[in-house]
């Protein structure tokens, strides 16, 4: 029997969202971070302003989480543009993306407060 393997969808994490679209924003995925899945937890370089995967290692300001991707994007060779949900909704935590480093519960619950600092409740 073949296996299916099926990748995120697009806002599946989703639950919840502010009325008239005041969750979102559309940010810049800076080059080089590759393909980033909807749901995908990222952070803000706090040098060039454009977001990528949040790393608790980093040091750029990216390690403190920012934003949640709402579409797939593939920054591999250049900056992208993409709607991400950036203060006032509800998201189920089983559909997002973390970084593989982000593997204890205190670490997830570190990023959940981060992004409950933003008005995003993690559920």
């Amino acid at each position: 029997m073949t296996t299916f393997s099926q990748q995120p969808w697009s806002l599946e994490f989703l639950v919840t969202e502010a009325p008239g679209y005041i969750s979102r924003d559309v940010i810049t995925i800076a080059s080089g971070a590759g393909i980033i899945q909807p749901g995908t937890v990222v952070g803000k370089i706090t040098a060039s302003g454009k977001y990528v995967p949040s790393v608790p290692a980093a040091s750029d300001g990216s390690q403190i989480a920012a934003a949640i991707v709402g579409f797939r994007v593939d920054a591999t060779s250049a900056d992208h543009l993409v709607t991400a949900f950036t203060r006032t909704c509800e998201v189920n935590g089983k559909h997002l993306t973390r970084d593989a480093s982000i593997d204890t519960p205190t670490e997830i619950a570190t990023q959940n407060a981060q992004l409950a600092a933003l008005g995003i409740s993690v559920r």
